[in-house]
């Protein structure tokens, strides 16, 4: 291809603090030490379907957008340009706008596009480049479930905030005498509640990697009763697996979205005859400023994403491996999720320290 002039930078999916971060590292390197122009597409890639919405980017549109959470362009979770959902006429459709989407970046001057995103919008970016889009992604998730690096950015922050509230849970749990179970996010992957779990000092820690018993949890919660201590901590994954049968004997139905813990929680009253308390801790853990950590990383990544345009590496990810920042083919990247190993240092760990993960005899 030809000399690079304009690039766009997109984000797709939930939120995560870092992404201004990212956004002005890409902006500020790609105009200060390459001097292009940069177009922001808004709400993952709608500006590529509605060209009219794009926003310009510019050195000082980006001054100040570091410390802050959220994302200056705007996102969705809803927005693949290959299976777009819209509402027509009062019935849902489904419209592939792949091509409207690589005609309007080239008629808007496109050279290449950086796409920040977790698995499902690297998947996007991969589809575009495979159509012969100049594309290079950027790991973001609080789940740091991307396999391809040690860690995305948004991970640390979330950390940084459910390792707070458990501390805070943990003094109330102690002055009641209670049983608390904290819901947290982290998708199909236990790494937010294992590391807050183990930094907060919880009694239990319930991820999607290690199956569970209602019997022993129970006995880890009597374990702590005969040591003297009349309270415990359960932090729980979002999506953990839930045995087929209730401590009855009775059918467990599927969950809804954010009530696990109150599902377990019920269960548990029954077998412990206990007061339990449940606190699902929600969107809080992906809003905010980012962490100094984050805003440092995702700085990285963000001007590694223009040196990668500007070498013309296109179909790659940036990642952190060994410390430095590098890239993975994004075919690679989204190859399959990165979860916990049961056997692996980590939890080693934390069973040393007394942890139980619901699946001791």
């Amino acid at each position: 291809m030809g000399a690079i002039r304009t690039i766009g930078v997109a984000n797709g999916g939930g939120d995560a603090p870092g992404l201004n971060a990212v956004i002005r590292g890409v902006v500020k390197s790609a105009i200060g030490r390459f001097g292009w122009r940069v177009i922001g597409i808004r709400n993952g890639f709608d500006s590529l379907i509605w060209p009219e919405t794009c926003l310009p980017l510019t050195w000082n549109s980006v001054s100040g957008i570091l410390p802050r959470g959220g994302t200056i362009l705007g996102t969705t979770n809803r927005g693949n340009p290959f299976a777009y959902h819209q509402t027509v006429g009062g019935r849902e459709v489904i419209q592939d706008f792949s091509a409207r989407c690589l005609e309007n970046a080239r008629s808007i001057g496109l050279d290449a596009l950086v796409v920040i995103g977790g698995d499902g919008t690297q998947s996007i970016a991969r589809d575009f480049f495979r159509l012969g889009l100049p594309v290079v992604g950027v790991p973001k998730t609080i789940d740091n479930d991307l396999s391809a690096t040690e860690v995305t950015f948004g991970f640390d922050t979330a950390l940084h905030i459910v390792t707070e509230a458990i501390d805070r849970l943990h003094t109330t749990a102690e002055s009641h005498h209670r049983v608390m179970l904290i819901e947290v996010m982290g998708r199909d992957a236990g790494w937010i509640a294992l590391h807050s779990g183990i930094a907060g000092g919880a009694d239990i820690i319930l991820i999607p990697e290690i199956p569970f018993t209602f019997e022993s949890i129970a006995r880890a919660i009597a374990r702590r009763e005969e040591a003297g201590k009349n309270f415990s901590l359960i932090v729980v994954a979002e999506v953990v697996k839930l045995p087929e049968k209730d401590p009855l004997g009775k059918p467990i139905p599927p969950p809804q979205p954010g009530s696990v813990a109150n599902t377990i929680a019920f269960s548990l009253r029954e077998m412990l005859q206990k007061e339990l308390r449940v606190t699902v801790l929600g969107h809080v853990q992906r809003g905010g400023s980012p962490s100094p950590y984050d805003r440092i990383l995702a700085t990285r990544f963000g001007v590694a994403a223009s040196e990668l345009v500007s070498r013309g590496e296109f179909g790659r990810m940036v990642c952190l491996r060994a410390g430095e920042i590098t890239s993975v083919p994004i075919e690679d990247a989204v190859a399959h999720l990165k979860l916990v190993d049961p056997g692996s240092e980590i939890v080693r760990t934390a069973r040393s320290v007394g942890i139980s993960f619901g699946d001791e005899q």
